[in-house]
């Protein structure tokens, strides 16, 4: 009977009679320092993004008296809603609400609506010049864009726009963040699919409208996250474009109460700048895998 020589190598390169790796399979062992340092990194960043949230949320439920205590009192003593009530009255939150949601859904919408539309025409239609109006898109996206304060302003006020909604909307809904993340989704998709749907007869519209945009969902719902959280924290424009409060929005209110409480009460001015972070945070919050999905597939893509 012939022997079987198996060396101590290959009997590493095995798994036990338990179903677990050997030694070698598992690969080098991470050092011991490198794993408290990515470990302490974790903690500081943890730190740094969470600790002033908390501090805004806390200070905003706590009386006068916690928050001039020295030292700081992170707990508060007791829980009260007065600061929210004193925001509340003090400036017109309710209008700034209403400001707010309207520009920041119509100009989401606006601006989606456009970024498809031009991605889906630098992808699969073919025109002259594609390449250089391409790059021209491209190219804005690296100047910053109180460039184009002035210009904007001399249009919307030449247009009688001043303290409207369109006013604050429209200079704002071509974005080339938002289309060169749908370009990059949309180069993915086989387009053997769109012509044998143009073989059936469906036109650019239809076939964007149950092909393309279908297929793109996760990058469509990204980028419509990440639009809607810039158009919601909008400040200096708005600013520039509105002069009364009834056409102010929720970051402009937020130094409107500044303005009327000063630097005394900042209870309020807490319990302010809670009423315009609130919303986003439980948006992202809501929608966070949803966000990492679209980006982590169009990346895997």
């Amino acid at each position: 009977m012939s022997t079987l020589n198996i060396d101590a190598e290959s009997i590493d390169g095995m798994t036990d009679g338990r179903g677990r790796t050997s030694r070698r399979s598992r690969g080098p062992r991470r050092p011991l320092w490198l794993t408290a340092l990515l470990i302490a990194g974790v903690v500081a960043t943890i730190a740094v993004f969470l600790v002033p949230i908390y501090w805004l949320f806390s200070s905003s439920l706590k009386p006068s008296g916690d928050i001039y205590s020295w030292p700081l009192q992170w707990i508060p003593t007791q829980l009260t809603l007065d600061n929210f009530v004193s925001a509340w009255n003090s400036a017109p939150f309710d209008r700034f609400f209403l400001n707010s949601i309207v520009t920041t859904a119509v100009g989401t919408l606006l601006e989606l609506t456009l970024a498809i539309l031009c991605a889906y025409a630098f992808v699969f239609v073919d025109f002259r010049f594609k390449k250089i109006a391409f790059g021209l898109i491209i190219a804005s996206m690296m100047l910053p864009g109180h460039v184009t304060l002035i210009v904007n302003y001399i249009t919307i006020a030449n247009l009688g726009w001043l303290n409207s909604y369109q006013g604050i909307i429209l200079p704002g809904i071509a974005s080339a963040f938002a289309m060169f993340l749908l370009y990059q989704y949309m180069r993915t998709i086989d387009k053997d699919i769109l012509q044998a749907a143009e073989i059936d007869g469906a036109g650019h519209i239809r076939r964007m409208l149950t092909i393309v945009v279908p297929l793109s969902t996760p990058m469509i719902l990204t980028a419509t996250l990440i639009v809607m959280v810039g158009k919601w924290n909008e400040y200096v424009w708005p600013l520039i474009v509105t002069s009364t409060a009834d056409m102010r929005t929720l970051p402009i209110g937020l130094l409107f109460l500044r303005s009327q409480e000063g630097y005394s009460n900042w209870g309020a001015i807490m319990a302010g700048a809670v009423f315009v972070s609130l919303p986003m945070l439980i948006l992202f919050f809501l929608a966070q895998k949803r966000i990492i999905g679209g980006l982590a597939a169009g990346a895997l893509k």
